[in-house]
């Protein structure tokens, strides 16, 4: 047992720093997570503008 145990903020670094190879994430929104995470904004108001603008994209391409 020689591994050290990582602390809540190191967890959530390792998790954001690789959110974009855990398969079933979308890419686009795997992206937008870890630049709000890395920039210090990830927040509900933040994520829901951020989801609503791509999502607004999405439908206008299906159009």
């Amino acid at each position: 047992m020689t591994d050290a145990i990582k602390s809540g903020h190191e967890i959530l670094d390792d998790f954001f720093y690789k959110i974009d190879e855990i398969e079933g994430v979308e890419g686009e929104v795997a992206l937008l997570l870890k630049s709000l995470y890395q920039q210090g904004k990830l927040t509900h108001t933040n994520l829901s503008n951020e989801l609503l603008k791509i999502r607004e994209v999405k439908l206008r391409g299906k159009d």
